[in-house]
């Protein structure tokens, strides 16, 4: 196996892969890449941990190009190209087992692994398939991301649900103090119904692979995988098996209390407000007049913040408290100038979403929407 290559042209599909590269190292092969040239002057490289499988191809130059397969250690390789001048020329061969890479005057060898003991997923059957946007599956995803469980005992909320149907696409988290949701109008064909659970480890490599761009990834779906394809990588993960929660219970429908404030205000409010909050729960109160929302926070050591902040709001006085890094975190992911607290009462969830205003009128923009449970304080 012989090719030569340009460092960037290496670099990219490098740095692609090695994000799916099992870190833990459980087999040892797991810690490898797989490298492939199989003719047309292709070469494939592959990185999986066997929940998660990221493929990726560069073109290769020069005519000192042999067909093989090998794996080498990733985390290496990435760093040795990675450290080579940019625009430099690379040579990479296997002699008696070991990889040669070379570029000017330096030389390395490295330990290599069959590529016939290298792991793939499965065969899997597609159930459904669709095209969407990088850019409209990046706002789904990032819209959601950060309500995703970390390590819960109840597994399949350390995920995020996908879920099509005739013309919508939605993408629903949560860690079971709050729920973010996003909605996608998808007007190319009529989808079928179906919702699956994409393990965490899996949507951030998505967030991490797809780019602000109108190009197109292909999505199929199975009963236990999703694949994802575009121009420059092929990405396949497990499925999170598990039935997500009936997130249309959580999603409040009757609130009579409609708080409208500036976004950009309300979240340097709460920041600030953050600084002298209980490091664990993060605590702060909020105080609900006509005109006007008055946010308090305390510590242990009896330090106080208080902040009042103009809204728009003419109603009952309303007292309630709320995770403030859960609050911060809706109004990061919201894009408008504007946002709305729909609350009733003060043992009942706020529901957090976009305005839009238009012709002076306050007009929901609820294609992300925010639910946020309330803390005792």
């Amino acid at each position: 196996m012989k090719f030569n290559i340009n460092r960037e042209d290496f670099l990219h599909p490098l740095q692609l892969v090695v994000g799916a590269v099992e870190r833990r190292h459980t087999l040892p092969i797991l810690a490898n890449v797989l490298l492939q040239v199989e003719g047309q002057n292709q070469l494939w490289l592959t990185g999986t941990d066997l929940e998660v499988e990221l493929v990726a191809n560069a073109d290769l130059s020069g005519e000192t190009i042999h067909d093989g397969q090998i794996t080498v250690p990733a985390k290496k390789l990435l760093d040795i190209v990675r450290g080579f001048p940019e625009d430099s020329s690379i040579f990479f061969e296997v002699e008696e087992n070991k990889a040669i890479i070379r570029s000017g005057r330096a030389k390395y060898s490295l330990s290599t692994l069959t590529a016939d003991d290298y792991p793939n997923l499965e065969d899997w059957q597609v159930e459904s398939e669709f095209e969407i946007t990088q850019q409209d599956l990046k706002t789904l995803i990032e819209s959601v991301q950060f309500s995703m469980a970390q390590q819960d005992v109840r597994y399949y909320l350390n995920g995020m649900s996908l879920e099509t149907s005739e013309h919508t696409i939605r993408t629903v988290a949560t860690d079971g103090h709050r729920l973010a949701m996003s909605i996608n109008e998808y007007t190319q064909e009529v989808l079928p119904s179906k919702q699956v659970i994409i393990p965490r480890k899996g949507v951030m490599e998505i967030s991490r692979l797809i780019e602000d761009s109108t190009d197109q990834v292909n999505i199929q779906l199975g009963t236990n995988h999703i694949k994802m394809q575009s121009k420059k990588f092929v990405f396949t993960s497990k499925l999170v098996d598990g039935r997500f929660p009936d997130y249309n219970r959580v999603v409040p429908k009757t609130t009579d209390k409609h708080v409208i404030v500036y976004r950009d205000v309300l979240k340097s409010a709460f920041s600030r407000a953050m600084i002298l909050t209980n490091d664990k729960f993060k605590g702060v109160r909020l105080n609900l007049s006509s005109g006007e929302l008055k946010i308090t926070a305390t510590n242990p050591e009896q330090e106080q913040a208080e902040e009042i902040v103009d809204v728009n709001y003419e109603g009952e006085d309303l007292e309630i408290g709320f995770n403030v890094a859960y609050l911060i975190d809706a109004l990061n992911a919201i894009e408008t100038n504007a946002v709305v607290l729909k609350l009733s009462d003060s043992n009942a969830s706020a529901l957090v979403h976009g305005v839009k205003t238009v012709d002076g009128n306050h007009i929901d923009d609820d294609e992300s929407q925010y639910v946020i449970m309330p803390m005792r304080l």
